[in-house]
């Protein structure tokens, strides 16, 4: 069975757009990763946002 270089390229384009947007997100303990999270349901944080949040944001 032979992969088209069609599928290749699509799939090779999809991880570079995907990837992309992981890159755009804010460091953690930024203000713009801080106001992210005030934003965010605070059923949704993790534990280790919790912690980065409560050093970088409130102290």
């Amino acid at each position: 069975m032979f992969v088209s270089l069609r599928k290749i390229t699509l799939s090779a384009l999809t991880l570079a757009f995907v990837g992309g947007l992981a890159a755009c997100a804010p460091e953690e303990g930024s203000p713009e990763w801080c106001e992210n999270m005030k934003q965010k349901a605070k059923e949704e944080w993790t534990v280790k946002e919790a912690t980065a949040y409560t050093e970088n944001c409130l102290f």
